[in-house]
């Protein structure tokens, strides 16, 4: 037996390959908006929320409950508990209501002896969570990286991924290990989507700091398992809605997880027209799974002083691209783009996501992009 041939065997054994994330995973979580302050009704209310606002018709089905959901002790049996009096019919009580609604159910522990919040984590005990979860019916993980007593991620995660497929339910695993440990590099043996940065926080600054963290390691990703710049931020009130927009499309394109993290309950217009936008959510969607790549003036000092455009695309199916025109600077900009600049030959059709224009031709003539702006084209090619 060559050794290739050994290699090749030894890698679909270790492989993922749970059948999930063929598509960046959608839904919305917890701790964006909520932190710690979570109980059944905060869960269940957004799960409501989710369904009547249509955003669940868009894609969105994971309602995740993140840290601080559980008891500060294990029970007599090792296993976790979740806190009574925040959850009065348990975890499992929360499950049977948002499954009755058609979405699915995450939740949070940590590859380290305790969570960030300091409840038990699930270092040493990955089998006997994993089947809780199950018994539970949990439909996703996500996996923090506090207090890890410096056992390397590739273990502790990996311990979890073994876990996970022997407790007898299929469950999306998102690893959160903030980009530590070159983690895109065995991510997507091991994970379903994987945290390429530390956490996001409501301010332009760290939005764009995660959005070029994350470009990267654009290689790394494709249908079943994704990069991960954090959750959301859009409707939490530290941007503005010009930002709010760049921040969604900006995920879209890199086919991050799109994991709202606001009050789905107290939505304005505004953040429901973002997130709700179909189009948008599409180019996230999309089946060839490919992350767009900045293509002009993608030198890093234009993010830090924000004197430029820059263009992004991506492959999509069926021929079309992705192009994105990113405004980094604080002034309105106009923008030429020729097609032929990122190698679009012949004549093509130009639909604009969020104006809703259609133009046709080989060249973009963008006017008026707004400060920290963006627009985002589907082109597809006629000739």
């Amino acid at each position: 037996m060559g050794l290739s041939f050994l290699l090749l065997i030894l890698s679909s054994a270790f492989a993922l390959n749970n059948g999930l994330g063929k598509t960046p995973q959608m839904g919305w979580s917890t701790w964006n908006h909520f932190a710690c302050n979570i109980n059944a009704t905060v869960i269940t209310s957004a799960a409501s929320a989710m369904v009547s606002s249509g955003l669940s018709a868009k894609g969105y089905q994971y309602i995740n409950i993140d840290d601080c959901w559980a008891l500060h002790q294990r029970n007599a049996n090792d296993q976790l508990v979740p806190d009574p009096t925040k959850f009065p019919q348990g975890i499992s009580g929360v499950a049977n209501y948002v499954h009755s609604l058609g979405l699915k159910l995450g939740i949070y522990s940590d590859a380290g002896t305790n969570t960030c919040q300091g409840q038990p984590g699930s270092l040493d005990n990955e089998q006997t969570d994993a089947n809780s979860f199950a018994s539970w019916e949990i439909d996703y993980l996500k996996y923090d990286n506090c207090n890890n007593q410096n056992v390397p991620p590739k273990v502790r995660y990996t311990d979890m991924r073994v876990a996970l497929s022997q407790c007898g339910r299929s469950i999306f695993y998102s690893i959160c290990d903030w980009g530590e440990g070159d983690v895109w590099t065995w991510g997507n043996i091991t994970g379903n989507s994987w945290r390429t940065t530390q956490d996001i926080k409501d301010v332009w600054q760290s939005m764009m700091l995660n959005f070029y963290l994350n470009s990267m390691h654009s290689q790394y990703a494709g249908p079943g398992g994704w990069n991960d710049p954090d959750m959301l931020e859009v409707g939490n009130g530290g941007m503005n809605f010009e930002e709010y927009k760049s921040h969604f499309s900006l995920w879209a394109l890199s086919k991050a997880p799109l994991i709202i993290g606001c009050d789905l309950t107290q939505m304005s217009n505004e953040t429901l027209y973002i997130l709700g936008n179909s189009d948008v959510i599409a180019i996230n969607q999309d089946p060839l799974g490919i992350q767009a790549t900045c293509r002009l003036a993608c030198d890093y000092q234009n993010y830090l002083t924000g004197v430029d455009v820059q263009v992004w695309a991506g492959q999509l199916s069926g021929g079309s691209q992705v192009v994105a025109l990113m405004n980094w600077s604080v002034l309105k900009r106009n923008y030429h783009l020729n097609l032929r600049d990122i190698a679009i030959t012949g004549n093509a059709t130009i639909y604009e996501l969020w104006d809703k224009t259609t133009t046709s031709g080989n060249f973009i003539a963008a006017t008026g992009i707004p400060p920290h702006g963006i627009k985002i084209y589907k082109v597809t090619p006629t000739s």
